[in-house]
């Protein structure tokens, strides 16, 4: 079963640049979870990939002792995270945190302290392939959010050409860019100007956010850097570098005033 999993994901490393290693851990803590779901599960447990490309399950015994402060410190570091989850969103999720939810830090467990029992279910093999689709997909998307990110956030103060997508609502204009749909503010519009979908606009990238679906680009069209950019564009000398523009001051929509 998990042959075909491994060749798939070595055939994704390849293709999108994701690690072997970053999926398989993807899937080992995947499927830690869906086990976690099934009846009778054991408190403690493992996922590991075996030899033989199959998924294993391994129910965990600690020593008391040790069981009660790896819990201690996984409790605190949840709470941690809560708390700054809570401070940056500026709500109160009112999370219940369970003992048996908190990721125990096996690295600080030396494996002569650890008794492993195999449980895998008999079902896994299933269970196993399902979570991997999803997982691998998931990481796919994720992939590419992130590379679309890196692209976007290197060209902030670029001047880029996009057509207009939805104008209707003048707080909210949205440019396509080809890969991403980009914001135009209301602050970043210019007074008198009209956008009409369809029609094509540069605008200077001041912010690139990241965002759960894919990264969320910035235009502005009173940014002084696009009326450098422009002259540059229009003007053979100081696109030669002959003249120099020193500085831009902007009233957007009435004038414009370089120094050079």
């Amino acid at each position: 079963m998990s042959r075909e999993i491994l060749e798939a994901v070595r055939e994704i490393e390849k293709e999108k640049g994701i690690e072997t290693n970053t999926l398989v851990h993807a899937l080992e803590d995947a499927l830690l979870a869906a086990y976690k779901k099934t009846p009778g599960a054991a408190r403690h447990a493992q996922v590991d990939l075996d030899d033989r490309g199959d998924f294993r399950v391994w129910a965990v015994e600690l020593p008391p002792d040790l069981e009660e402060r790896l819990i201690e410190e996984a409790r605190e570091k949840a709470l941690t995270e809560l708390e700054e989850a809570e401070e940056a969103s500026g709500e109160r999720s009112h999370t219940l945190i369970s003992d048996d939810d908190l990721d125990i830090d096996w690295d600080q467990v030396p494996p002569d302290q650890m008794n492993r029992t195999d449980v895998t279910p008999e079902n896994f093999g299933r269970i196993a392939a399902q979570t991997a689709k999803q997982v691998i997909q998931q990481r796919i998307r994720e992939a590419e959010r992130a590379m679309m990110y890196d692209e976007y956030v290197d060209r902030v103060t670029e001047v880029v050409t996009g057509i207009v997508q939805q104008a209707g609502d003048r707080n909210n204009i949205l440019v396509d860019l080809g890969k991403v749909e980009a914001l135009l503010p209301r602050s970043e519009q210019v007074d008198g100007e009209r956008y009409e979908q369809g029609s094509r606009i540069k605008a200077v990238i001041t912010e690139v956010r990241s965002g759960t679906k894919g990264p969320q680009v910035i235009l502005s069209r009173r940014d002084p850097e696009l009326i450098k950019t422009l002259f540059e564009l229009e003007v053979p000398e100081i696109a030669d570098g002959l003249v120099e523009i020193r500085g831009v001051a902007r009233e957007p929509g009435y004038r414009s005033k370089i120094a050079v």
